[in-house]
């Protein structure tokens, strides 16, 4: 269980349809350059822990840059321009606003346009100034202070605060957790919190979360894998204002000639997933289905791995007949295939995809097994 899951600062939304449409472009690389090491009173690793647990936040405002570099080959021809694989690569750069557990606003930024996501109260607007298109949803009754909309969990973190939300589910005999050095973020002064896996199957070297001093917020967290000192995944405040926004900030005025779709309200989530939170998909050891009985979970913390059984096999390169196919275009199967590693084993045959923080392995029999993990671990889990 997340030690954050009584807080509602750190479950503030940004919904999902502003984590997986991020668009190429943004900041500068450089943008993380260190600044010198600020000189702090000492505290503990449990004494951070409670920080964060203890903070209050009341509005905030800035910009936000991602960084990823998983070191993943190139996806030729797999889907063009789909935005997973475009979030998975470079740099980005996003403007975000807080003002309370139902107000929150966040905008991507790159050099053709703009994507905004605003939540005000139970209204849930997101627009594309490209094709200047909007989308409006009215969010369910379950989905109030300190609950995310129910689609915010199963994606890449937009925010250092959800990163750490999602990290810090990590907490358990498996983790290993220590103080780092100080630094300054965003112009504030910053403890560093470490999480690194104990178990050396884990691809994950460290987590580190860098917690404003005076607010204990998050302003940066980085994930490094094993072998390299330069983080694989990074998401940091570049630019922060602890001042509660106008309210004018999360009023969506669509602009002249817009195309709006109204959006049909999700069902209420609350004991889909057991308890009253997000689904934990994401976390280590927590990893879950979502309600999907084609996916299950094998082995627990770090190490997890998820394993997904496909409607077709995979040797004949030719795409399965998953429910969600239909949704994927144009996915030339047979030439991504071809662009992997071949690999066998008493576990049977198939393609491995990797990279520094996870590995996949697509069986010749229609299964994928994913994790944050070795090959070998992955192999491991395909036997059984």
């Amino acid at each position: 269980m997340s030690v954050l899951r009584s807080r509602p600062v750190l479950r503030w939304l940004v919904p999902a349809t502003a984590a997986v449409a991020v668009i190429g472009g943004g900041a500068a690389v450089g943008t993380f350059a260190a600044e010198a090491e600020p000189s702090l009173p000492p505290r503990t690793a449990a004494q951070l822990l409670v920080d964060l647990q203890t903070s209050r936040l009341e509005g905030l405002s800035g910009t936000v840059v991602q960084r990823a570099d998983l070191g993943l080959p190139p996806l030729v021809g797999l889907v063009p321009g789909n935005e997973l694989t475009t979030m998975l690569t470079g740099t980005h750069t996003l403007r975000v606003w807080y003002s309370g557990p139902d107000r929150q606003r966040v905008a991507l930024l790159d050099t053709l346009g703009e994507q905004d996501v605003i939540r005000n109260g139970r209204d849930l607007w997101t627009w594309q100034s490209r094709t200047n298109t909007a989308t409006h949803r009215t969010l369910s009754g379950d989905v109030g202070a300190g609950k995310p909309a129910p689609e915010a969990a199963a994606n890449l973190p937009a925010t250092p605060q959800q990163a750490a939300d999602l990290a810090l589910g990590a907490v358990d005999p498996s983790t290993e957790v220590s103080v780092g050095r100080s630094a300054t973020v965003a112009g504030q002064d910053a403890y560093e919190l470490v999480l690194q896996p104990r178990d050396r199957a884990s691809l994950v070297h460290q987590l580190r979360i860098a917690i404003d001093a005076e607010r204990h917020v998050p302003l940066r967290f980085e994930v490094l894998a094993k072998g390299s000192d330069r983080p694989a995944f990074e998401v940091a405040f570049t630019e922060v204002d602890y001042r509660r926004p106008d309210a004018d900030q999360f009023t969506f005025n669509p602009p002249p000639g817009v195309t709006v779709t109204e959006e049909k309200a999700e069902p209420p989530t609350a004991g889909k997933h057991g308890h009253d939170g997000p689904p934990t998909a994401g976390k280590p050891g927590h990893a879950e289905s979502a309600g999907d009985p084609k996916v299950r979970a094998v082995g627990s913390g770090w190490t997890t791995v998820l394993v997904a059984r496909l409607d077709g096999p995979l040797a004949d390169g030719k795409a399965p007949a998953t429910p969600a196919a239909g949704s994927v275009p144009d996915v030339d199967v047979s030439k991504f295939l071809g662009g992997l590693a071949a690999v066998d084993g008493d576990w049977g045959s198939g393609r491995l995809l990797t990279s520094r923080l996870f590995s996949v392995l697509l069986t010749d029999d229609g299964r994928v097994l994913a994790g944050a993990v070795t090959p070998e671990r992955l192999y491991e889990a395909a036997r059984g």
